[in-house]
Protein backbone atom coordinates (compact mmCIF):
# COMPACT_ATOMS: atom_id res chain seq x y z
CA UNK A 1 0.00 0.00 0.00
CA UNK A 2 2.37 2.43 0.62
CA UNK A 3 4.30 1.77 -2.23
CA UNK A 4 0.92 2.13 -4.39
CA UNK A 5 0.44 5.54 -2.41
CA UNK A 6 3.70 6.80 -3.00
CA UNK A 7 3.49 6.47 -6.92
CA UNK A 8 0.46 8.04 -6.72
CA UNK A 9 1.73 10.86 -4.72
CA UNK A 10 4.66 10.98 -7.80
CA UNK A 11 2.66 11.11 -11.03
CA UNK A 12 0.17 13.98 -9.01
CA UNK A 13 3.35 15.92 -8.73
CA UNK A 14 4.86 15.01 -12.29
CA UNK A 15 1.16 16.20 -13.59
CA UNK A 16 1.31 19.65 -11.29
CA UNK A 17 4.83 20.36 -12.65
CA UNK A 18 3.94 19.81 -16.36
CA UNK A 19 0.57 22.25 -15.81
CA UNK A 20 2.83 25.22 -14.10
CA UNK A 21 5.03 24.82 -17.10
CA UNK A 22 2.54 25.22 -19.19
CA UNK A 23 1.08 28.03 -17.74
CA UNK A 24 4.00 29.59 -17.58
CA UNK A 25 4.82 29.62 -21.03
CA UNK A 26 5.40 32.94 -22.46
CA UNK A 27 3.39 33.90 -25.26
CA UNK A 28 5.61 35.82 -28.63
CA UNK A 29 5.19 39.91 -27.79
CA UNK A 30 6.75 40.84 -31.21
CA UNK A 31 5.18 41.16 -34.89
CA UNK A 32 6.51 41.70 -37.92
CA UNK A 33 4.33 42.81 -40.41
CA UNK A 34 4.73 44.30 -44.21
CA UNK A 35 3.69 43.92 -47.31
CA UNK A 36 4.86 41.93 -50.44
CA UNK A 37 5.53 44.80 -53.16
CA UNK A 38 6.65 44.96 -56.41
CA UNK A 39 8.51 48.41 -57.34
CA UNK A 40 7.05 49.32 -54.12
CA UNK A 41 3.06 48.60 -55.04
CA UNK A 42 1.59 45.80 -53.10
CA UNK A 43 0.94 42.63 -55.23
CA UNK A 44 -2.73 41.33 -54.24
CA UNK A 45 -3.26 38.04 -53.90
CA UNK A 46 -6.17 35.19 -53.30
CA UNK A 47 -6.39 35.49 -49.60
CA UNK A 48 -4.73 33.12 -47.41
CA UNK A 49 -3.48 30.89 -50.06
CA UNK A 50 0.21 32.22 -50.91
CA UNK A 51 2.73 32.05 -48.27
CA UNK A 52 6.09 33.24 -46.88
CA UNK A 53 8.71 31.17 -44.40
CA UNK A 54 10.77 32.34 -41.86
CA UNK A 55 13.96 30.46 -40.22
CA UNK A 56 15.34 30.69 -37.14
CA UNK A 57 18.81 29.34 -36.38
CA UNK A 58 20.16 28.10 -33.21
CA UNK A 59 17.36 25.68 -31.74
CA UNK A 60 16.99 22.20 -31.30
CA UNK A 61 13.64 21.35 -33.50
CA UNK A 62 14.18 23.89 -36.50
CA UNK A 63 11.16 23.95 -38.41
CA UNK A 64 9.52 26.89 -40.65
CA UNK A 65 6.79 29.17 -39.73
CA UNK A 66 4.62 30.00 -42.37
CA UNK A 67 2.83 33.65 -42.59
CA UNK A 68 -0.12 33.87 -45.07
CA UNK A 69 -0.35 36.74 -47.49
CA UNK A 70 -3.67 38.49 -47.48
CA UNK A 71 -5.14 39.24 -50.32
CA UNK A 72 -4.24 42.75 -50.13
CA UNK A 73 -0.80 41.70 -50.33
CA UNK A 74 -0.12 42.41 -46.75
CA UNK A 75 1.28 39.64 -44.01
CA UNK A 76 1.91 39.82 -40.18
CA UNK A 77 3.27 37.45 -37.75
CA UNK A 78 3.52 37.33 -34.15
CA UNK A 79 7.13 36.24 -33.20
CA UNK A 80 9.97 36.69 -30.40
CA UNK A 81 12.01 39.03 -30.22
CA UNK A 82 15.35 37.32 -32.92
CA UNK A 83 17.00 37.15 -36.11
CA UNK A 84 15.06 35.58 -38.65
CA UNK A 85 15.66 34.13 -42.23
CA UNK A 86 12.35 34.71 -44.63
CA UNK A 87 12.22 33.15 -47.60
CA UNK A 88 9.38 33.23 -50.93
CA UNK A 89 7.69 29.84 -50.99
CA UNK A 90 6.35 28.65 -54.45
CA UNK A 91 3.28 28.25 -56.38
CA UNK A 92 2.38 31.86 -56.09
CA UNK A 93 2.33 34.59 -58.66
CA UNK A 94 5.93 35.48 -58.50
CA UNK A 95 9.43 33.80 -58.85
CA UNK A 96 9.99 31.21 -55.99
CA UNK A 97 13.42 32.87 -55.18
CA UNK A 98 14.00 30.41 -52.60
CA UNK A 99 17.19 30.19 -51.76
CA UNK A 100 17.27 34.15 -52.22
CA UNK A 101 16.51 34.73 -47.74
CA UNK A 102 15.94 38.27 -46.86
CA UNK A 103 17.43 38.40 -42.79
CA UNK A 104 15.25 40.51 -40.72
CA UNK A 105 15.59 41.66 -37.12
CA UNK A 106 12.37 41.54 -35.41
CA UNK A 107 12.36 43.54 -32.22
CA UNK A 108 9.00 44.93 -31.33
CA UNK A 109 6.59 45.92 -33.78
CA UNK A 110 8.75 45.57 -36.83
CA UNK A 111 8.02 46.52 -40.38
CA UNK A 112 9.07 44.98 -43.53
CA UNK A 113 8.16 44.90 -47.22
CA UNK A 114 9.25 42.08 -49.24
CA UNK A 115 10.27 42.68 -52.66
CA UNK A 116 8.78 39.97 -55.13
CA UNK A 117 9.13 39.31 -59.24
CA UNK A 118 5.56 38.83 -60.55
CA UNK A 119 5.15 36.93 -63.34
CA UNK A 120 2.87 39.84 -64.86
CA UNK A 121 1.40 42.51 -63.04
CA UNK A 122 -2.49 44.41 -63.18
CA UNK A 123 -2.51 48.10 -63.82
CA UNK A 124 -5.41 50.97 -63.78
CA UNK A 125 -7.81 48.78 -63.35
CA UNK A 126 -10.94 50.33 -62.96
CA UNK A 127 -14.91 49.01 -63.39
CA UNK A 128 -18.29 50.57 -64.14
CA UNK A 129 -21.23 49.30 -64.26
CA UNK A 130 -24.55 50.74 -65.72
CA UNK A 131 -27.95 48.85 -66.88
CA UNK A 132 -26.70 45.85 -65.54
CA UNK A 133 -23.32 45.44 -67.59
CA UNK A 134 -20.38 46.12 -66.14
CA UNK A 135 -17.11 47.51 -68.30
CA UNK A 136 -13.60 46.99 -66.77
CA UNK A 137 -10.66 48.85 -68.04
CA UNK A 138 -7.21 47.51 -67.38
CA UNK A 139 -3.18 46.76 -68.29
CA UNK A 140 -1.40 43.69 -67.83
CA UNK A 141 2.48 43.99 -68.42
CA UNK A 142 4.88 41.00 -68.80
CA UNK A 143 7.76 40.90 -65.99
CA UNK A 144 9.26 37.57 -66.58
CA UNK A 145 10.44 36.78 -69.82
CA UNK A 146 11.28 33.09 -69.59
CA UNK A 147 9.14 29.75 -69.30
CA UNK A 148 6.09 32.46 -68.84
CA UNK A 149 2.92 32.14 -70.77
CA UNK A 150 -0.20 34.33 -70.42
CA UNK A 151 -2.19 31.84 -69.42
CA UNK A 152 -5.93 33.31 -68.38
CA UNK A 153 -7.12 37.20 -67.38
CA UNK A 154 -10.20 36.92 -65.50
CA UNK A 155 -13.08 39.53 -64.57
CA UNK A 156 -14.10 38.59 -61.10
CA UNK A 157 -17.92 39.80 -59.40
CA UNK A 158 -18.10 38.91 -56.37
CA UNK A 159 -20.39 39.78 -52.87
CA UNK A 160 -17.26 39.01 -50.26
CA UNK A 161 -14.31 41.44 -50.24
CA UNK A 162 -12.43 38.19 -50.50
CA UNK A 163 -13.69 37.54 -54.28
CA UNK A 164 -11.06 35.86 -56.05
CA UNK A 165 -10.78 32.07 -58.46
CA UNK A 166 -11.84 30.51 -55.65
CA UNK A 167 -14.47 32.38 -53.54
CA UNK A 168 -16.64 34.68 -56.44
CA UNK A 169 -20.10 34.25 -57.96
CA UNK A 170 -19.22 35.34 -61.50
CA UNK A 171 -16.58 34.78 -63.37
CA UNK A 172 -15.86 36.17 -67.26
CA UNK A 173 -12.14 35.35 -69.14
CA UNK A 174 -10.98 38.07 -71.37
CA UNK A 175 -9.73 36.37 -74.88
CA UNK A 176 -6.29 35.84 -73.86
CA UNK A 177 -5.13 35.34 -77.51
CA UNK A 178 -6.07 39.10 -78.50
CA UNK A 179 -5.33 40.62 -75.46
CA UNK A 180 -2.09 43.08 -76.11
CA UNK A 181 0.22 43.19 -73.42
CA UNK A 182 0.84 46.98 -72.17
CA UNK A 183 -2.04 47.74 -73.66
CA UNK A 184 -5.66 48.82 -72.58
CA UNK A 185 -7.93 46.01 -72.49
CA UNK A 186 -11.39 45.62 -71.59
CA UNK A 187 -13.83 43.05 -70.52
CA UNK A 188 -17.73 43.58 -70.46
CA UNK A 189 -20.53 41.20 -69.17
CA UNK A 190 -23.77 40.98 -67.72
CA UNK A 191 -24.15 41.49 -63.72
CA UNK A 192 -26.10 37.87 -63.16
CA UNK A 193 -28.75 37.79 -61.82
CA UNK A 194 -27.83 36.21 -58.29
CA UNK A 195 -26.22 39.60 -57.35
CA UNK A 196 -28.57 42.40 -58.89
CA UNK A 197 -30.46 42.26 -55.12
CA UNK A 198 -27.32 43.54 -53.75
CA UNK A 199 -26.45 47.32 -53.13
CA UNK A 200 -22.92 46.62 -54.35
CA UNK A 201 -20.40 44.15 -55.19
CA UNK A 202 -16.87 43.79 -55.67
CA UNK A 203 -14.71 43.61 -58.58
CA UNK A 204 -11.22 42.86 -59.72
CA UNK A 205 -9.39 41.12 -62.09
CA UNK A 206 -6.95 38.45 -61.94
CA UNK A 207 -4.32 37.30 -64.19
CA UNK A 208 -2.31 33.85 -64.47
CA UNK A 209 0.93 32.95 -65.85
CA UNK A 210 1.66 29.06 -67.06
CA UNK A 211 4.21 28.77 -64.92
CA UNK A 212 2.13 28.59 -61.50
CA UNK A 213 -1.43 27.79 -59.81
CA UNK A 214 -2.16 30.80 -58.32
CA UNK A 215 -3.31 34.30 -60.05
CA UNK A 216 -2.32 37.35 -58.97
CA UNK A 217 -5.41 40.26 -58.93
CA UNK A 218 -5.67 44.14 -59.41
CA UNK A 219 -6.78 45.88 -55.66
CA UNK A 220 -10.11 45.09 -54.74
CA UNK A 221 -12.77 47.98 -55.38
CA UNK A 222 -16.03 48.34 -54.40
CA UNK A 223 -18.81 49.01 -56.88
CA UNK A 224 -22.31 50.28 -56.37
CA UNK A 225 -25.22 48.56 -58.01
CA UNK A 226 -28.52 51.00 -57.10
Amino acid sequence: MKTKYLLTLIAAAGLFFTACKHDNFVEPKATLSGRVVYNGEQIAVRNNAVQLELWQDGFALRAPINVNVAQDGTFSASLFDGTYKLTRKGNAPWLQQSTDTIVVQVKGQTKLDVPVTPYFTIKNANFNIANNTVTANFVVDKVVAANNNLQNVKLYLGSSILTDEVRAEFKADANVATLVLGANSTITATVPNSLRSLTHVFARIGVKSSATGEYNYSAIQKIPLN
